[in-house]
Formats: C-alpha cells, structure tokens, sequence
C-alpha cells in the first residue's frame, strides 16, 4: 500500500443546547452581541455524567458502523484533547475499552484546537509506515469543563463534542501531506491552566494571526497535494468563530468550495470541531465521495496542521 485514506467518519453532540438567550441570564451578554463578534448561534453542553470519552466513544462507534467495521479491527487509536481530566489512563485507552478493542496502541495527542489535524497525520504516517492497519482518529473535548462562566469573553464561545475518522491502508493516497508548525513563544495567546483549569485567550492576538499568517500555510498545503485552492471542493477550518473563518476561507482562494460554518450552531468545540464540521457536511449531501477537502486546525500554542483529504 503506498498511502492512507479516511474509509468513514462520524460525530456526536450532547442532547443539552445552549442558546445566546441562556447566557444573557448567566452573563452580560445578549443575542445581538454575541453573533455579531462570533457569529455563534446555539452551542451543546455535555452533562456532569457524560466525559471526554464517553462523548469520544460514540462518534467513533458511528465511525466503525459507516465504515462496516468491527472493534477487532482497529490496532491503532488516537484521540486529540486538551481536556482530559486524569493523566492516567488516558482517553484513547477509555475509549479503547468502551467499544472493546482488544489491545490496541492508544495514544492521545494534546494541540488544543489542531489536535486533529496533527492526530490524524500522525495516523497516517504510522499506517504508510505500516506500524497499524487500521485507525481511529479522534477529536474529542469537553470545552465546558474548563470554561469560567461568569467571563463574557470566553463562555460565549465554547460547546462540547466529538468527532472521529477510520484511517487505513489504500493503495491510492488519500491523505495528502501535512503542513505543520506552531509559535512556540506566543503558547500565552491560548491557555488552558491552573487549577482548576481555566480556557483563556488574547482574542485579538488571535485573530489578527489566523487571518494574516495562516492563509499562505494553508495554500502550501494544497500545493503539498499537488492541487489549486480553487480546485477544493470544501474548506473545514477549525471552528473558532465565524469573524475568523470567513475571512481565511476567503484568503485563502478557495472560491469553488464549500465553507464550513458549523460553529454557529456547535460553538468553539477545539479539537472535535474539525471532524465534527467535516462530518456533518458528508451527512447532508454537501460534499462527494472523492471530493478534495482542505482540513486545516490552528490555535492553542498557535500550532496549525492542515492537509487535503480525499472525502469517504
């Protein structure tokens, strides 16, 4: 086999939905305000009996059933979170556990809101490498946990949930090469600390970085995959808000493509809200078997990852 390709994909959201009018009761906030800076509509709030792997656990077994699968045949699992409560055992081990694959190398891989994007990577270069047959690559945080609700700046943004991608060997590659990097020195403008943990960041140092550095990233990363931002079929930013997606999709030159704008009804979910996003464009007919998609994470320790994937 000379590559990897994503065989299936599926996502899962808690039942509880958080709308603008919620807040405006917990915060000073209001409808108006928070679309008109974030564009957020509506976020899901996981639950005190519903964790990290739990939410991990059923976008995977959605995954594993797209896919025609079975537990026995995954030996790799990798879950990207930043919100993992216990250091030990971590979730890709839970989740292992959960669906009942047996033995496995389960590994999780903390990047924040391109935790995705560097796992699922990572998931192929160890199958090309031929280290695993098949894996599942997951994106999984429970942002609530480690948000201060009485912050009108940050509480208005986050929304749990998960997303997960079955990788395996294809003779075709269908996972082009990653572009990756972070801005070690600037780790402060994104910070999930203390104790108890609390998610904070430098908004505007934020923005003005995603919008005027990572367009050209993201455009080497179509030319890592021999192809054209106009020749994209879709664009899966990470969901951070919309002030920033819109102007990096369209910085980016993408003008044939579809643009992902899940977080106005998910929130900023980190590393979940790229195969979150993704999926849900599959689900609803937006994007084709074979279509190429740019998927492209960027945030915490300004880190980004993006490569061209080839749709399930």
């Amino acid at each position: 086999m000379n590559g990897s390709r994503i065989a299936a994909v599926g996502h899962y959201q808690p039942a509880k939905v958080l709308t603008n009018e919620d807040l405006a009761g917990l915060v000073d906030t209001s409808d108006e305000w928070i679309r008109s800076r974030v564009g957020i509509r509506t976020r899901h709030i996981a639950g005190p009996d519903e964790p990290v792997d739990e939410l991990a656990a059923h976008a995977a077994a959605k995954a594993l059933a797209t896919a025609g699968l079975t537990p026995g045949d995954i030996d790799l699992v990798l879950v990207a979170t930043s919100t993992a409560v216990d250091r030990s055992p971590n979730m890709a081990a839970r989740v292992a556990a959960r669906l009942g694959i047996p033995s496995p190398a389960a590994m999780d891989v903390n990047v924040v809101c391109a935790g995705f994007t560097h796992a699922l990577a990572t998931a192929d270069h160890t199958v090309r490498a031929g280290g695993a047959r098949r894996a599942l690559v997951i994106g999984a945080d429970k942002m609530s946990e480690v948000t201060d609700w009485s912050d009108r700046t940050t509480c208005v943004l986050v929304g749990d949930g998960a997303g997960a991608a079955v990788v395996e060997a294809s003779e075709e590659p269908g996972i082009a090469p990653v572009l990756w990097g972070s801005v070690p020195e600037m780790g402060h403008a994104v910070r999930i600390e203390g104790q108890p943990a609390r998610f904070a960041q430098e908004g505007q140092s934020v923005y003005r970085w995603a919008t005027t550095r990572l367009p050209p990233l993201a455009r080497q990363a179509c030319e890592r995959a021999g192809l054209a931002p106009e020749d994209l079929a879709a664009v899966v930013l990470h969901q951070a808000n919309l002030r920033i997606i819109e102007p990096l999709a369209e910085k980016i030159g993408a003008v044939n493509a579809v643009v992902a704008r899940d977080v106005t009804e998910s929130g900023n979910t980190s590393a979940a809200s790229i195969p979150l996003a993704f999926s849900k464009l599959i689900e609803r007919g937006a994007v084709s078997t074979g279509d190429p998609v740019l998927l492209f994470g960027f945030g915490g320790n300004l880190s980004y990852a993006g490569q061209v994937v080839r749709c399930p």
